[in-house]
């Protein structure tokens, strides 16, 4: 007869989450995620598979950890929704979470040699990439955005800029530069 699990596995997996997303994949060992997770080598395997399905679930659940970010609140600006993507990455610098974003770390660490990381990194990328432009799209709709613009290139610019700005979180203690980055590539939107 199979033992009940001893944790839970959603508790456990946040925790492994966490220790890739401060350590990086290739720096993190089997016995860091036992000791780190808290539970035996063999309850991991059966439970998560070997280290990169671990990964490739850690990944999953930061994707739906993250999910909520890409909806508006009701009412809100598409420019003000813009810029509260930019804050939030900056904003990172105060809170106790590790710095950057798992996914931008995943695409510098590991996509030029794991396709299955590379495929769940563009997902995400073209996922965001269409969220800022239904945003451009709504705001050039009511007219906050200049309709003039390509919508489908100003939402891979500012793609680009938040990808940069994640990684300038995991480099500088500067708040003041990093609040001047968002606030020039904000101004891109700036009716002319």
């Amino acid at each position: 007869m199979a033992r009940a699990k001893e944790f839970d596995e959603d508790t456990v997996l946040l925790k492994a989450m966490e220790l890739f997303w401060e350590q990086g994949y290739e720096k993190t060992s089997m016995s860091d995620l036992v000791e780190h997770m808290g539970v035996h080598k063999r309850s991991l395997y059966d439970t998560f598979g070997d280290k990169h399905a671990l990964y490739m679930k850690a990944l999953q659940r930061y994707d739906q950890m993250i999910a909520h970010r890409y909806v508006i609140n009701q009412g809100q600006s598409p420019t003000v929704a813009i810029r509260a993507m930019f804050d939030r990455t900056v904003k990172q610098k105060e809170d106790h979470s590790p710095k950057g974003c798992l996914f931008v770390n995943t695409a510098v660490e590991l996509s030029m040699h794991d396709d299955e990381c590379r495929k769940m990194v563009n997902q995400r990328l073209n996922n965001s990439e269409q969220f800022i432009r239904q945003l451009i799209e709504a705001g050039q709709q009511s007219g906050e955005i200049d309709e003039k613009l390509n919508a489908e290139w100003l939402a891979s610019y500012f793609l680009n800029a938040l990808t940069g700005l994640r990684v300038m979180v995991k480099t500088t203690e500067d708040r003041e530069k990093l609040n001047h980055i968002v606030d020039m590539t904000m101004s891109v939107l700036e009716q002319r």
